[in-house]
């Protein structure tokens, strides 16, 4: 078992137990959803603050609330998620998800970018936006703020 702060960026894990004093913050974390046997995923360090990945929502926690989270290791796959932004050239993924908020989310979705739809990086600009990416038989340029937004899990191919 080890703590959510210490949790490796991208990967899977099971929520073991929550030792949270503090009531009120107990309840709010119940609210959102985060619940002993649930899963959850950190998507980046920033500062004093952790994006955690949860139900497909994205909420930035403290560390100090992080340090009171013990999980363990997904035990069936061992998922590696991170933005479509942090693919490299040559590499495929399956978008896990879209955390784009209304208009945004619907023009990706639009575009083809839905749940569990393979993906293949061609080309990324010398900075590093655009991306290039092929699916579905096509290519798709996106700014690197929108692939920011899609979740993808990146798969080995032969």
């Amino acid at each position: 078992m080890q703590l959510l702060s210490d949790a490796t960026l991208g990967k899977a894990y099971t929520i073991e137990e929550i030792c949270v004093k503090d009531e009120t913050t107990k309840k709010s974390l119940n609210q959102l959803g985060m619940i002993t046997g649930g899963q959850v995923a950190v998507t980046q360090f920033a500062g004093e603050n952790g994006i955690i990945l949860l139900h497909n929502s994205r909420i930035a926690l403290d560390k100090s609330i992080l340090k009171q989270i013990h999980i363990t290791e997904k035990e069936q796959i061992n998922l590696n998620w991170m933005p479509l932004s942090q693919l490299k050239i040559g590499e495929y993924a399956k978008v896990v998800g879209i955390h784009g908020e209304g208009t945004v989310k619907r023009r990706l979705m639009d575009m083809g970018l839905t749940k569990n739809v393979e993906i293949f990086a061609r080309k990324v600009a010398p900075f590093g936006d655009p991306i290039e990416i092929n699916l579905r038989g096509y290519e798709l340029t996106l700014r690197k703020s929108e692939a920011e937004l899609v979740l993808v899990a990146k798969e080995e191919k032969n």
